[in-house]
């Protein structure tokens, strides 16, 4: 039988998955502050430590309005965000 038969087969496993989070909208409630960016997300442990990028998507609803500063949103977070009063910033 042929080496590549005999051996265990793996997945790929993205390296860029270890350092993305992805968050939902209804998880930026538990942000203290109006302005969210990267470092507001890691103090208030919403995010783990070793995350570099967050993605935000519409999932659930926005109470208040936020300033989101370097974080990625969704075309439909996005959306909810600006309706709520909010403010997005690439």
């Amino acid at each position: 039988m042929p080496i590549q038969q005999r051996l265990p087969k793996y997945g790929f496993s993205s390296a860029m998955a270890r350092v993305t989070a992805q968050l939902r909208l209804s998880e930026l409630d538990k942000v203290a502050g109006d302005v969210v960016d990267l470092d507001t997300l890691k103090a208030s442990n919403v995010v783990s430590r070793n995350i570099d990028r967050v993605r935000v998507f519409l999932s659930g609803s926005v109470t208040r309005s936020l300033h989101l500063k370097g974080v990625a949103v969704t075309k439909g977070a996005r959306a909810a965000i600006e309706a709520a009063g909010g403010k997005v910033e690439d």
